[in-house]
């Protein structure tokens, strides 16, 4: 394919999806990441599209929501790896809340093994991955119809969960800075992915790397109110990445990693001869039902706790 070809194509997709990470482009034009950087490059000094951590976004510096269709064929790989390291965060019995998402899906699907329990949600998507999951009951907020996604939104979702009380939340979004947080593109649906994380006691977000820097339109959960975030490995080139990631840990969040096949990547921040299995970390700041004074305290899975997914990588960073 020709360069012209090759930056027609990848401004095609761009347009199509909103935002598309470099290993997305690179297997679709079938050439490397190297190639498509250097592409990618030309194409922003045109004005045609903006670069971004691992990946290339609609020019103007907020990135437009990409409907399911588009959502569900990017970044599959990734998604499946971070939603097998998510699961394990679930204990039995557990009242949980899922939003909407291509992710949080892939995480459902492996919640319907969890015995006794019962997840609320307000995405279709996540409804149906459990529908048959014998042993857990699924709570479906109020609301309209969003079909873009498939979530349910609207001052109806938003009152079902009023009064409403869950150990954890399990939120997606179109971008995660250290500087402001998780954020969506649609404002309907980050309305309602506040309120499910006032219902929570814990915030779990599940971004893949090419989400790490990208900032959108609409803040859902600010920085200091997430507990820990789970994603993917980023690619070793991709400084960006894991200097963001080291701002969110500086912030107080818990950084959990699902590593690539065959990553060969050390452990971050992991104390030398540790010893336990378990550790307390502090949270970002005083969260809803605790007195502000003291720093909280949470016991942090760490490498080795059971319930792990055997091939991946956690590492929980520390507040420096």
């Amino acid at each position: 394919m020709f360069a012209a070809e090759r930056r027609q194509l990848i401004l095609e997709m761009v347009r199509a999806n909103g935002a598309v990470s470099l290993r997305e482009l690179a297997r679709v034009v079938q050439t490397s990441e190297v190639t498509v950087r250097r592409d990618v490059r030309a194409l922003e000094a045109e004005g045609l599209l903006d670069r971004r951590h691992g990946g290339a976004v609609l020019p103007g510096g907020f990135t437009r929501e990409s409907g399911f269709p588009q959502k569900s064929h990017l970044a599959t790989a990734e998604k499946t790896a971070i939603a097998d390291l998510a699961a394990g965060f679930v204990e039995e019995g557990e009242a949980i809340v899922v939003g909407a998402g291509t992710t949080t899906q892939e995480l459902a699907r492996r919640l319907a093994r969890v015995p006794g329990l019962t997840v609320v949600t307000n995405s279709l998507l996540v409804a149906q991955a459990l529908a048959h999951a014998n042993r857990v009951e699924v709570v479906m907020t109020g609301g309209t119809l969003r079909g873009s996604n498939y979530a349910l939104v609207g001052s109806g979702a938003e009152q079902s969960l009023q009064g409403l009380r869950v150990s954890k939340a399990f939120l997606s979004g179109s971008g995660l800075t250290a500087e402001r947080g998780l954020s969506t593109s649609n404002m309907l649906s980050a309305s309602v992915d506040r309120a499910l994380v006032q219902a929570a006691s814990e915030v779990v977000v599940l971004a893949d790397h090419s989400k790490l820097g990208t900032d959108t339109m609409f803040q859902t959960v600010p920085t200091e109110l997430i507990t820990r975030l789970v994603t993917d490995e980023p690619p070793g080139h991709d400084d960006r990445a894991g200097t963001e990631l080291q701002a969110l840990a500086d912030q107080g969040v818990q950084i959990a990693v699902a590593g690539a096949p065959g990553s060969e990547r050390a452990d971050r921040a992991e104390p030398q001869g540790g010893g336990g299995r378990r550790r307390d970390v502090p949270l970002p700041g005083p969260r809803r039902g605790h007195a502000p004074g003291g720093p909280q305290l949470r016991a942090a899975s760490v490498l080795g706790d059971p319930g792990q997914p055997d091939r991946s990588r956690v590492a929980d960073l520390r507040r420096r």
